[in-house]
């Protein structure tokens, strides 16, 4: 079955240790995504497209920086993809591996969370849900802009915390009533 994502009822979420005493919490405002699953409603594959231009951590001065040639080169990198290579789901425990590419540069990335199964929501249209985290090193992205601390450490940790909640409705309603009537007629 084929999802697309609910852009109003997810977010896309990082957070960075600033000055070593604290996090910066941000968010992108602009995505898309879509995700597959099998007939038994297993999570198979997801893939998600984020506007690097909508990147928001509720100050300006410091989003415009972050679009900047220093971090997201926006003008040349408009977009960064997240597309899952491997997809292993245990109950609702899933771990998502696939490659993300920021700035033209594809890297493996591992997310781990939970898979929220089908299901109808009151107007009929079937949803599902992924939320998931993990961790990345800017650096190897090309992120690689910083200010050494007069008492030790950087301005930005290298590491970054990523969370990603998601929300999907079934793509194509009809082609997924004619699979249910298809799986029902197989167990019958």
């Amino acid at each position: 079955m084929q999802w697309t994502l609910d852009t109003t009822h997810s977010d896309v979420e990082f957070a960075v240790k600033h000055l070593m005493i604290s996090t910066v919490k941000g968010r992108f405002r602009t995505f898309s995504g879509s995700g597959t699953t099998d007939a038994a409603g297993k999570l198979q594959a997801v893939r998600m497209e984020i506007d690097t231009a909508s990147v928001d951590s509720n100050v300006a001065q410091r989003d415009d920086h972050l679009r900047s040639a220093d971090f997201f080169d926006v003008e040349r990198h408009p977009s960064m993809v997240f597309e899952s290579t491997r997809v292993t789901q245990s109950g609702a425990d899933v771990t998502v591996e696939g490659t993300l590419t920021i700035r033209g540069v594809a890297k493996p990335v591992t997310l781990v969370g939970e898979y929220t199964a089908p299901m109808k929501d009151p107007w009929g249209k079937r949803r599902a849900a992924l939320a998931v985290s993990g961790k990345i090193n800017r650096k190897d992205w090309g992120l690689a802009w910083n200010v050494a601390l007069e008492a030790g450490g950087v301005m930005v940790s290298e590491e970054v915390k990523l969370r990603v909640e998601a929300q999907a409705v079934v793509a194509d309603e009809a082609g997924a009533q004619a699979a249910d009537a298809e799986l029902a007629a197989a167990g019958a």
